[in-house]
């Protein structure tokens, strides 16, 4: 019987469900305190790659098409570097390389992309420690080598974002991953300025004093910050021209109160007036390519709910893609309220594709919780919301140039049909390809993703289900790494 009326509500949410052909689909893979990954530190390097491809595994089967992993949690790192020590979260001992060696960056790159998902690097810029009366770090560290650039706040270590050459060390380090690997974002989450606690002011007299010059100190530091991000972004894009830089800010930008551009929202603290994070500036000046608010709370919160938080990021796109981070770990070890099922997570998400269709998508924070949570979260991700593929939505301001159509040829073999196909690709970049297949006439229509047979990157598919029905005919169209489509190729079929 539960089974029964579990199917009949996947069902239902099915039949509720548009199809949505192009949407950002991701989830958080949070390293810090080894929250989604690895299980724990100092695991042998194989432990370590099983975890994440199950984990990758995981994610796929629930629609997603994009993860966003965290390589720099405190000023340390989850690859080879030569600017920072190997992270203890890691390998358990700060500065020590995994055993047996091998770079996790470019194993969860290549296991990624094997996928057909993006990755994202997610840095965490100016956080130095998360405990600032420890300090595992040998002499080399950035809190060993440049004392003058750290702030103890609260209970974490802060590279002061007020201190140019500081700015610089973090511009120097990100680039760094960028000249080196594969990825196709840099992420940052939601920490410039730390968040406020209450009756302490964050120590940066010094650097105010130094650099100011005459600025209100809470409007230098909000030019600190954007100076940063514009930075990063012209670098990033002097570098590799389709990187993507994307930012994941708190959730409320102002309350109305405080500015009539704000949200109807009554948060204790805000981008603007507590993070010195001004990302609506960043959108209008183009410096970043989406923006990805942590919208955490439920529609029937008082002080910041879902239903006016979201509509109000959209409309301040400025034609850049807006994606929203949705809160799955409210959802783990709950027995009541509007998070002890699926109801308010699928709302959630059932407006977004109806509300920001095109341009948008979402994220889950965090990976793990798909472990914990009892509820069958899952289940109606992979049977109902995500049934279909996605397409990652194209961003025309860094490419709008689609790749050749491919040539198609089939043959039959018993009651399958193989296909195989050519594509010009004069620049040899990476090229993935959608197989889609129409059955007993009905018209074409690349806009149906419940026609996509599969996104691969082998230039020749088998479908085994061929005569089951009167009459097949498939389309192949090719993508480029900014998910370009090309023309429908020729038509073959059965």
């Amino acid at each position: 019987m539960i089974v029964f009326l579990l199917s009949l509500f996947i069902a239902r949410e099915a039949a509720a469900q548009g199809s949505q052909k192009r949407e950002f689909r991701g989830a958080w893979i949070a390293t810090v305190a080894n929250i989604d990954w690895p299980s724990k530190p100092g695991l042998p390097a194989g432990e370590q790659q099983q975890q994440f491809i199950a984990r990758l595994e995981q994610l796929q089967a629930v629609g997603c098409n994009a993860v966003i992993v965290q390589i720099r949690p405190v000023c340390d790192a989850f690859y080879d570097s030569k600017i920072e020590p190997w992270s203890h979260y890691l390998t358990g001992k700060q500065g020590l390389a995994p055993e047996p060696y091998y770079d996790p960056l470019v194993f969860m790159i290549n296991e990624t992309h094997k996928r057909n998902m993006e990755f994202h690097a997610w840095f965490n810029p100016f956080r130095a420690l998360m405990d600032n009366k420890k300090n595992p770090n040998g002499p080399d560290h950035v809190t060993r080598a440049h004392p003058d650039w750290i702030i103890n706040y609260g209970t974490q270590a802060i590279l002061d974002p007020g201190i140019p050459e500081a700015r610089e060390y973090v511009l120097g380090v990100i680039t760094d991953v960028v000249k080196r690997y594969d990825i196709d974002a840099v992420h940052l989450d939601d920490y410039f300025y730390p968040y406020r606690i209450g009756g302490k002011e964050f120590g940066d007299a010094r650097s105010y004093a130094k650099y100011g010059q005459g600025m209100d100190k809470e409007d230098w530091r909000r030019n600190n910050v954007s100076q940063f991000i514009a930075q990063l972004n012209n670098r990033i894009k002097h570098i590799k021209s389709y990187v993507k830089l994307g930012i994941s800010p708190f959730g409320i930008w102002r309350n109305k109160t405080k500015d009539a551009e704000g949200s109807e929202t009554h948060g204790g603290q805000t981008d603007y007036d507590d993070l010195y994070a001004d990302v609506l500036l960043w959108m209008q000046k183009g410096w970043i390519d989406y923006l990805m608010p942590q919208l955490y709370w439920e529609h029937a919160s008082h002080a910041a709910p879902f239903g006016v938080l979201m509509p109000w990021w959209y409309g301040h796109c400025y034609k850049r893609h807006v994606y929203y981070g949705l809160g799955l770990h409210r959802m783990v070890n709950v027995h009541s309220g509007p998070w002890a099922n699926v109801h308010e997570l699928m709302s959630q998400l059932r407006e977004i594709r109806e509300q920001c269709a095109g341009n948008s998508g979402y994220c889950f924070y965090s990976a793990s919780c798909l472990d914990k949570i009892k509820i069958p979260v899952k289940d109606s991700l992979k049977y109902s919301f995500c049934k279909y593929p996605a397409l990652i939505p194209t961003m025309p301001w860094l490419d709008s140039v689609a790749p050749a159509a491919p040539v198609v040829k089939m043959e039959t073999a018993g009651s399958a049909a193989k296909l195989k196909w050519q594509e010009s690709n004069p620049t040899k970049e990476t090229i993935r390809y959608v197989v889609y297949r129409f059955i007993n006439n009905e018209p074409i229509n690349l806009e149906r993703n419940d026609k996509i047979l599969s996104i691969q990157q082998a230039q020749e598919y088998t479908d085994p289900d061929a005569k089951r029905y009167k009459q097949c005919t498939y389309i192949v169209t090719a993508l480029d790494r900014s998910w370009n489509e090309s023309r429908a190729s020729n038509k073959v079929g059965m």
